[in-house]
């Protein structure tokens, strides 16, 4: 079986194809395509409310890209799903609707809850025992999950974003909302430990000096952090090899996950490279077994 997850957010759009491999009972998925486009609908939308037209055009060349891939690929089912930036368009469900009638692909146009939900799917897989903050930022917003042995317990969406900030169109008071749920949510008396999703984590932690394979330090996060924010956007580019649409939210995104750890008290970060596309393609699978089953 080959799946496609199309991930449209508010800084970038991603498409993965992945096939299922079966390996003694145990099945995973393994890339086969991956395309990532800096749509940055986050622009237009936290500055002007809606997506303009030079936008649209963009997008609609980039389904179509997609579909043709897909069609390559001869994928047997595949999901789009766009969040923060889309949701909060006053023309998106419009854009959405001629993006269907054009292409064939139906995004869609979830909440925060849900997008957790699905990322949750996947992310939970890479926990232990003990308490854990799941910290996902986004373009345009910031989901935090609370774990308990692997249970959720408390879940919240905040308009906090790397585009949002870059933009300064964050809602009133939303650092402050941020610290006051994790105050009232966290068990203190408990160690807690970090999980971090989302292309600006990513990119830390492959720069950062590890402490496993997948985890590093607060400390780490922050040293890093503080380097790349020495550079001007020119030399992050050209000397540190960061893409343009990563090169100017880095930092941004950088001071949420950041914050957020020391808030919870956490002083270990893992990254597990697992975000929204992931979950949907285990969705997606999940939904092919059940009707193999029918």
């Amino acid at each position: 079986m080959k799946f496609a997850a199309i991930d449209i957010g508010s800084n970038g759009a991603r498409m993965q194809i992945s096939s299922v491999l079966h390996d003694g009972g145990v099945s995973r998925f393994k890339k086969v395509e991956y395309v990532r486009f800096p749509l940055r609908l986050g622009h237009d939308v936290f500055t002007q409310g809606r997506i303009t037209e030079q936008s649209e055009d963009r997008m609609m060349k980039l389904m179509l890209a997609y579909q043709l891939l897909m069609e390559l690929h001869e994928v047997d089912d595949f999901m789009a799903c766009s969040t923060s930036a889309m949701r909060e368009a006053e023309n998106g469900y419009e854009v959405r609707d001629r993006i269907v009638n054009r292409t064939g692909i139906h995004i869609q146009i979830i909440d925060g809850q849900r997008e957790a939900e699905l990322v949750n799917n996947v992310v939970v897989k890479s926990l232990g025992e003990g308490q854990y903050i799941h910290i996902d930022v986004g373009g345009g917003s910031t989901e935090l999950n609370l774990y308990k042995d692997r249970v959720k317990t408390f879940a919240k969406s905040f308009k906090l974003g790397s585009v949002r900030l870059l933009e300064g169109k964050e809602s009133k008071n939303s650092w402050q909302k941020i610290k006051e749920w994790i105050n009232q949510h966290v068990d203190y008396s408990q160690p807690i430990q970090a999980v971090g999703t989302g292309g600006n984590i990513n990119k830390l932690f492959d720069l950062s000096s590890k402490l496993t394979e997948s985890s590093t330090s607060l400390e780490e996060i922050e040293r890093m952090k503080e380097y790349i924010s020495q550079f001007s956007l020119e030399e992050r580019i050209n000397k540190l090899q960061l893409n343009p649409d990563r090169a100017d939210v880095i930092v941004p995104a950088g001071d949420i996950y950041t914050s957020a750890m020391k808030w919870a008290g956490a002083e270990i970060i893992h990254v597990p490279d697992v975000g929204l596309k992931d979950g949907m393609l285990q969705l997606l699978y999940d939904r092919a077994c059940r009707k193999k089953k029918a």
